[in-house]
């Protein structure tokens, strides 16, 4: 978009939020690169020149506005709703996948060689996967040093530079500050500073996103599929445990009018970028609801359930192979009978974690753990336990990869040649777990009463037909259709006071 000169002059004048984190405005005149909503008087039209991303702004020798916060803008849509190079490249940059394995290690990812990966990150972003990955460090080091009290030697090595001067010279470089001044200047009424309170590890912090957004069925769904001991909502908060690269986490987020609430506790603050990322992706919160909204707002049937509730969201996860196990698990059965199936496989083989402020427990077991348990261990019928058993073997050697990095096309073809895999289980899983926007698991039960009560054709091939227009956003139709039903995924915990009709 950002090449859209004239389209952009006006998101800027108008200070449209929605467009925040689709592009960046560099000010000529000022050297300072802004949200498209900076509060600030717009610059001459003359003034302003775009760039699609941060680190392409910081490359230019622009530094990043004060008022605004461009650092903080909802991440953009585009690289969870498209599948090519790019795309993928850029969710395991946010992973943190350059941090770790540098530039080498993101290629052998992908498939391709570092110079085809630059060449196309450069066409398209104006900065190659190390400039990227800088910006996001940058980022990082200034959410540590506003919202926590720890010392700038250990932010440094949480952010993920490989020095203090590095960092030093870096945060200098793109906000125009030195760290210590950056925490003198912090916004007080801009970050929840609760965490300050010298609990090693433990960080509180506010995940921002393009508005609206509707909670209910988004937490709902997160709630009411709870694993025991490893997910639970209390107090208002959805509340999990993560496996990350250099330990593990417990992770509390609450909806907010303009925020997500998110109190982290980690083992390892190395882990904070990726955290981060992952509770972003299982929370959809760089989705662009009104660019979806408007395309489903066009069928006649689903327009006044957009019109009642919009912003919905698709509930992702924090961990693909987590969730395949647990598709696996749930083929055939109830909500309820599928988080019984889960609880007892994390009971009995979870890595335990301790939880001074809640109920959980553990970790959601690996798939090598699994793996490697001898098959007549597991309390499920025998086909059930081919198809898991055939599952995480493929997960835990490599042959089958659920990663933010795959090809959606080339997964799906690789996950309906399992045993035991039928369009329902795969389209679930590309939905919630591959995070492709146009997943559409037809075959629901959820999905076939909202088709019968709303007047949609019945059968599969003729609601896939009707559903061509929703395309390509269906797994977002699929949220509007399951709430029309009365199942507790669709309502807050707290709302939940309907009999639940089987469904997801």
């Amino acid at each position: 978009m950002h090449a859209e000169t004239e389209r952009c002059v006006r998101a800027v004048q108008s200070k449209d939020a929605r467009f925040d984190g689709w592009f960046f405005t560099a000010v000529l005149t000022t050297r300072i690169y802004c949200r498209p909503s900076c509060p600030v008087v717009p610059p001459k039209p003359e003034n302003m020149t775009f760039y699609p991303s941060a680190a392409a702004c910081q490359q230019a020798g622009f530094r990043a506005c004060k008022r605004c916060r461009p650092d903080t803008s909802p991440g953009s849509p585009e690289w969870n709703q498209r599948a090519d190079l790019v795309a993928r490249a850029m969710r395991l940059i946010a992973d943190g996948t350059v941090d770790r394995e540098g530039v080498p290690g993101l290629a052998t990812r992908l498939g391709y060689s570092t110079r085809q990966i630059e060449r196309q990150l450069l066409a398209e972003l104006g900065a190659g996967p190390l400039a990227l990955a800088r910006a996001q460090r940058a980022q990082t080091a200034r959410l540590l040093i506003e919202t926590t009290t720890l010392p700038m030697a250990e932010i440094a090595f949480a952010a993920g530079f490989s020095s203090v001067r590095t960092f030093n010279d870096t945060v200098r470089e793109v906000f125009a500050l030195a760290p210590s001044e950056l925490r003198t200047k912090a916004p007080k009424n801009h970050v929840d500073r609760t965490n300050s309170t010298g609990t090693p590890g433990v960080l509180a912090l506010r995940l921002p996103f393009r508005t609206p957004l509707n909670p209910d069925n988004l937490f709902g769904h997160l709630a009411a599929t709870a694993v025991p001991g490893v997910e639970e909502w209390r107090d208002g908060a959805y509340r999990r445990t993560l496996r990350l690269p250099y330990g593990h986490g417990v992770v509390a987020l609450t909806p907010k009018p303009d925020h997500i609430g998110c109190r982290l506790t980690l083992s390892d603050l190395r882990d904070l970028t990726v955290a981060i990322s992952r509770c972003r992706r299982m929370l959809d919160l760089d989705a662009d609801p009104v660019a979806v909204d408007d395309q489903l707002r066009t069928d006649p049937v689903l327009a006044p359930l957009v019109d009642k509730a919009p912003g919905r969201r698709v509930p992702r996860t924090v961990d693909e192979a987590e969730f395949a196990v647990r598709a696996v698990l749930g083929q055939q059965v109830s909500t309820a009978a599928a988080r019984t199936h889960a609880g007892r496989l994390v009971a009995a083989h979870g890595d335990t974690v301790d939880d001074p402020e809640g109920g959980l427990t553990h970790l959601f077991p690996s798939a090598e753990a699994l793996a490697a348990l001898d098959p007549e261990a597991l309390a499920m019928p025998a086909t059930r336990r081919a198809t898991l058993t055939t599952l995480v073997g493929q997960l835990a050697d490599g042959t089958l990869n659920l990663g933010v990095e795959g090809d959606w096309t080339e997964t799906r073809a690789r996950l309906l040649a399992l045993p035991g895999f039928g369009p329902w289980t795969v389209e679930v899983i590309a939905m919630r777990a591959l995070g492709d926007p146009d997943a559409f698991p037809v075959t629901d039960l959820g999905i076939r009463y909202a088709a019968r009560d709303l007047g949609l054709p019945s059968t599969p091939a003729a609601l896939t037909a009707r559903a061509a227009d929703w395309r390509p956003w269906r797994a977002y139709a699929v949220q509007y259709l399951w709430a029309t039903g009365s199942h507790p995924v669709n309502f807050l915990p707290e709302q939940t006071a309907h009999a639940p009709k089987e469904a997801q």
